[in-house]
């Protein structure tokens, strides 16, 4: 003969306690449920101050052609949340960038490339003149914090080798001075091509201007890891 489980407990107490043990149990499993992921905060953009002369304000190109502009193009189609604002004053010495720097910094920006010296050297300007005035800009714009890249130029042949030698050697120097990338020569690929280059011979055209932001395009993807990794710092 089967024996069957009897309790003293009456039916409807049963009843309550299975209803009660259910609910507890969705109520443990609505606490550890896995909360759904947040959506990605989307990445804080980047301010670039492009300070220069002619090179980079654009002589004689349209604003879309200019250096910042397809500079800027150029980032974003590689990811970059990123802004180039165009300080580039045509005739600007290194002396006149630094007259103007409050100016040029009237919006607050992460990284700044410097691109002075050209019509200090087209003028003959003593080259100990031309590093004091980067100097003065380098240093107001690292005491802000902005990451550093500086665009160099090549002397012209007319004022000897002795002026040359001294031109070309202000760039490294400074660049170790403050911690800044170095690139070289901002018409690498450019400055001896007559099809990249307006009549003059000075400015580059928009393609020339194309291929100068395929050039340093990496230096500068290198600037904004610098400022992203003080971002990261400071947080």
């Amino acid at each position: 003969m089967r024996h069957r489980f009897e309790t003293s407990l009456p039916r409807f107490i049963w009843i309550g306690l299975f209803a009660i043990s259910t609910a507890c149990a969705g109520i443990f499993v609505t606490a550890f449920d896995v909360a759904p992921a947040r959506a990605a905060e989307p990445e804080k953009e980047i301010v670039i101050l492009a300070l220069g002369d002619s090179l980079t304000a654009g002589f004689q190109l349209p604003p879309d052609k200019a250096f910042p502009a397809q500079l800027q193009a150029a980032l974003r189609a590689k990811g970059h949340a990123v802004r180039v604002l165009n300080a580039g004053v045509s005739g600007d010495t290194a002396a006149d960038g630094a007259s103007r720097l409050d100016w040029s910094l009237s919006e607050p920006a992460d990284a700044a490339i410097v691109e002075l010296g050209a019509n200090d050297m087209l003028r003959g300007l003593d080259p100990k003149q031309t590093e004091a005035s980067l100097d003065a800009i380098l240093k107001a714009l690292s005491d802000k914090r902005v990451e550093l890249l500086i665009a160099g130029m090549e002397p012209l042949r007319n004022w000897g080798e002795d002026y040359a030698a001294k031109f070309r050697a202000m760039w490294p120097r400074l660049a170790k001075d403050y911690n800044a990338i170095l690139y070289p020569f901002f018409l690498k690929g450019v400055a001896t091509v007559p099809a990249l280059n307006q009549p003059d011979g000075l400015h580059p055209t928009g393609d020339g201007v194309a291929v100068v932001v395929r050039n340093i395009l990496t230096d500068v993807e290198k600037l904004i890891e610098r400022v992203k990794e003080r971002r990261s710092r400071t947080h």
